[in-house]
């Protein structure tokens, strides 16, 4: 190698660390936004009607570079916040025979797989931990979108988030005998401010 090919296979070792340096200044933590950020399901009742609720009280962190198209999230859901608008339901929903919450008081999910259209998260693959048991999910997203906040006077990036899961590799089997279903939709919608 003389001396010129070397200069240059320096010069180009140190624009590819310069990149790379770029890339990880790119990535950026935001915090989840409690009063944007909703973590809903939906499953039918019957095969009549849908009963709904929502956990109202959620925190976490995202980890995201978009120039590197890579991130994690982790989403905390507090069980015993379940809210269902019937308080008689509430309590079977946080009863052993459903989500245990006295024995499982939060749920978690933890994503480190985005998937992109673009420039716009397309899906992050992770792990719901529900009930003492984990397994995969994936949450497809139905809107992704940054903005710039003008009361908050900062970058918000945030989307409608959902998958279906299968309640009983959670343990969550109550009903499945009378025919209720055993797939639940979870919706997260999730908004999170730049840290």
């Amino acid at each position: 190698m003389n001396h010129k090919t070397s200069l240059i296979a320096v010069a180009a070792g140190a624009l590819t660390m310069l990149a790379a340096t770029g890339a990880q200044a790119q990535a950026a933590t935001y915090s989840i936004d409690p009063t944007h950020t909703f973590v809903t399901f939906e499953i039918t009742h019957f095969g009549t009607s849908t009963n709904r609720g929502r956990f109202d009280k959620k925190e976490g962190t995202v980890q995201f570079d978009r120039a590197g198209k890579t991130g994690k999230v982790e989403i905390t859901i507090d069980t015993t916040s379940i809210n269902s608008g019937t308080a008689p339901f509430d309590k079977h929903l946080k009863s052993a025979e459903i989500l245990k919450t006295e024995q499982f008081p939060t749920a978690k999910f933890v994503g480190d797989k985005f998937s992109f259209n673009g420039d716009k998260v397309s899906e992050v693959a992770g792990t719901l931990t529900l009930a003492g048991k984990t397994n995969p999910v994936t949450l497809k997203a139905n809107n992704f979108n940054c903005y710039q906040s003008p009361m908050l006077k900062r970058e918000v990036c945030g989307g409608d988030f959902e998958a279906t899961i299968t309640r009983s590799q959670y343990g969550v089997s109550y009903g499945l005998d009378w025919g209720f279903p055993d797939a639940v939709k979870l919706i997260i919608q999730v908004e999170a401010v730049k840290q």
